[in-house]
């Protein structure tokens, strides 16, 4: 049982007595098969279209018609809880797993208790693979409905604003609007939606300012947006301090592709240097781990641990500089260290080895895609020296076999392409080759293998339904192991990294920020891990409308990532 975005959620007086599609009001979700043939397909398609029609389908002018407030986040004692999560509308236990945290009212954190926040800022990429209504429904209304159902006692309930990310995008923003700004759906159960936009501007205490920038998949950034933040920025003075959310960590990524950054830095030189304020903090998510940057005049944190699989931390670069050096930029270079990472540098790399288990447990479609294409291969390659070289059955039976090794090929050669560098070319190119050469080699080896097996001269149709099953199954696992020693190989040369954490979807190793603004000006940020997402969930039938409807069978442990960062209201610490 689904809901479209308009439609609300069952009452949350009735609460779910089981964990069932028809009881919770929505169908609890696996994590994405990113391997999967038809979702790695659809991958590819998906990217290319995005980048093709990205300006066609982009609906940012029209919001100039919308409202264009601006939002103010102040508790009753003057200061200011706020919580940051991103990358989050994936299977449902890692992302219920982070959505149960940040509803709870007080959090312990080793000795500290830390307040749900007043807002709750979502930054970037709410649901994947793509924005359908039903998969938001399902992978994030669902699941933050459940964790939070109506309204807390004393209040109004936090508020939740987001930030579309390039999966949010791939409708130009269609569904994303309907859900976030919407008339019909005002709150996520106990969760307000007061935004109006795709972007966002949010006044805190102590004059800090939160803007959350949507530049299109670190594109460009449109004329009504500029002009919203333009008008919000005459507010500014010398003494304000100013947060910077944005869908990707383009400060990191153009250490890589340098031109990534050119719309935050322009916004930067455009809208922030003219007031004189100070960029304090800039935070993302679109990486699925949390690092942290930062020298003594700003902190440049990703933290995309809402739920999605993991993203590595082992290839971060130990020091970057902002803007990128090749970026032709008016603007003074600075460089930044890397002061924290999580997962750490060891377990990354420990993720990383575990592809060779993963990669075949996780994806049994893509195993059967490779057997087929193997043994099809192999079955064309048989024919071709059954036929007497020199035959003209033997030129007839070549077709087959130049065709599906044009499809290795091609398909090797495109995979390496689903890198998001658009450096390294012939890098690339070259290791495309070479992997399709590997498989190629494999077909060649499976061949001999199989014609020394009694099995191939069995009478037909035996000997083709051995090929199938036995032989099939054989060169799928060989084929699979084959690709996650390519995966291993490539990402130290910068090349389908995604696809090597993509391929295992790694639900641990979550994150997520809470924010503490004071009256007067200090900003302390309590960067929050997960190790290990939970699995098993009970119905919590008998609690309050507003407690949990699912809670975890087990126990979920927070803890510090490292100790809180503060940020004072006169000037900047010294670099930790």
């Amino acid at each position: 049982m689904t809901h479209g975005p308009e439609q609300a959620m069952p009452n949350p007086a009735r609460r779910p007595r089981a964990l069932t599609p028809q009881e919770l009001g929505f169908t609890p979700a696996e994590p994405v098969a990113w391997l999967s043939p038809v979702q790695l397909a659809g991958t590819g398609l998906r990217v290319a279209l995005s980048s093709i029609q990205g300006g066609y389908l982009d609906k940012r002018e029209l919001q100039a018609a919308f409202p264009d407030d601006v939002h103010r986040e102040v508790g009753p004692d003057g200061d200011c809880w706020i919580d940051f999560v991103a990358d989050l509308g994936d299977g449902f236990d890692a992302t219920y797993s982070i959505a149960y945290l940040l509803a709870q009212e007080k959090l312990t954190v080793g000795e500290r208790e830390l307040p749900r926040g007043q807002a709750l800022v979502l930054g970037g990429d709410e649901v994947y693979p793509t924005p359908s209504a039903e998969g938001y429904e399902n992978r994030l209304v669902g699941p933050y409905h459940a964790a939070l159902p109506a309204t807390p006692p004393g209040g109004d309930g936090p508020a939740m604003y987001a930030l579309p990310g390039n999966h949010d995008w791939y409708d130009g923003l269609t569904a994303f609007l309907r859900l976030f700004t919407g008339t019909r759906r005002t709150g996520i159960g106990g969760w307000r939606l007061p935004q109006h936009r795709s972007y966002f501007a949010i006044e805190l205490p102590g004059d800090w300012w939160l803007l959350a920038l949507d530049d299109q998949d670190s594109t460009y950034i449109d004329d009504p947006q500029l002009a919203y933040f333009s008008r919000v920025a005459t507010r500014f003075g010398p003494q304000s301090k100013v947060i910077i959310s944005s869908a990707s960590p383009t400060w990191v990524q153009g250490d890589d592709v340098p031109q990534v950054y050119a719309s935050l830095d322009y916004f930067v030189r455009a809208v922030i240097e003219p007031t004189g304020a100070a960029i304090r903090l800039m935070v993302s998510g679109d990486w699925h781990h949390y690092a942290r940057y930062s020298n003594e005049n700003r902190d440049l944190i990703t933290c995309g641990g809402g739920g999605a699989y993991l993203f590595p931390t082992h290839q971060l670069p130990e020091t970057i500089e902002v803007p990128p050096a090749g970026l032709p930029s008016p603007s003074e270079r600075e460089k930044y260290r890397l002061r924290s990472r999580f997962p750490g540098k060891r377990m990354s790399q420990a993720y990383a080895a575990s592809i060779f288990a993963r990669l075949p447990k996780d994806n049994p479609s893509f195993i059967a895609m490779v057997g087929a294409l193997h043994t099809a291969m192999m079955l064309a390659l048989s024919g071709v020296i059954q036929s007497g070289f020199g035959s003209p059955l033997q030129k007839f039976s070549l077709v087959p076999l130049c065709i599906l090794i044009a499809v290795v090929m091609a398909g090797t050669y495109g995979f390496a392409h689903l890198s998001d560098s658009v450096l390294g070319h012939v890098r690339r190119r070259a290791l495309g080759l070479l992997h399709g050469a590997a498989h190629l080699g494999l077909t060649a080896l499976g061949t001999w293998a199989w014609w020394e097996l009694p099995l191939h001269d069995w009478p037909w149709p035996w000997s083709l339904i051995a090929a199938l099953v036995v032989y099939g199954a054989a060169a799928g696992l060989a084929a699979t192991e084959l690709t996650a020693v390519y995966l291993l190989i490539a990402a130290r040369f910068n090349v389908n990294i995604n696809e090597l954490f993509s391929a295992q979807g790694i639900i641990d190793s979550k994150s997520f920020l809470r924010l503490h603004i004071t009256a007067d000006g200090t900003l302390t940020i309590y960067p929050i891990g997960v190790r290990r997402s939970a699995r098993k969930w009970a119905a919590n039938p008998d609690g309050a409308p507003h407690e949990p409807w699912v809670v975890p069978a087990g126990r979920l442990r927070p803890h510090l990532i490292e100790e809180p960062i503060v940020l004072t209201a006169e000037a900047p610490l010294p670099a930790r």
